[in-house]
């Protein structure tokens, strides 16, 4: 007999969990698409890092991270969580990207901290119970890391650039 599972605390297609970070993730690579295109007309001055960082950061990574911890936690996630860890990431996201083009790098200390705020929260989502490949939730963990040490990286360049 197959085991019992209890639709309210799983994980799967009918929860969509990772809707909202697909959609906005969308959007920041609208948004990346558009800036890149207009970047050299208009002369913007941070206009094709933004861009990168827009398509990146703001969309690729958000979606895969969105992606991966839908597939990965044992436990559907509370929509606390999730709205926590979507408004830490774009707001996070808007912060740098304002800070750097403002040259104001106390903002993008902000947005930094909301970025890793965010992964911690995504760390905690999944958890030690988490479901999947050990492989998916080794690269899952590794790419959180990784960006977690480069965001202290980031943040330094942001002030080499201010100054």
């Amino acid at each position: 007999m197959a085991p019992h599972v209890d639709a309210r605390t799983a994980p799967g297609p009918a929860t969509r969990g990772d809707l909202p970070f697909r959609a906005l993730a969308g959007l920041w690579i609208i948004t990346g698409g558009l800036v890149a295109a207009v970047t050299g007309p208009l002369g913007l001055e941070h206009g094709s890092w933004s861009a990168a960082f827009q398509v990146l950061v703001g969309g690729v990574l958000q979606a895969g991270m969105g992606v991966a911890q839908h597939a990965l936690a044992a436990r559907r996630i509370s929509r606390r969580t999730l709205l926590a860890e979507i408004l830490t990431w774009n707001l996070g996201c808007l912060a740098v990207i304002g800070g750097t083009v403002l040259t104001a790098p106390l903002l993008v200390d902000a947005g930094g901290l909301l970025l890793v705020a965010t992964m911690v929260l995504m760390i905690r989502a999944v958890g030690r119970g988490a479901q999947g490949t050990a492989w998916a939730l080794w690269t899952y963990r590794s790419v959180l890391l990784l960006t977690m040490v480069s965001v202290p990286i980031g943040l330094v360049l942001a002030y080499l650039r201010a100054a």
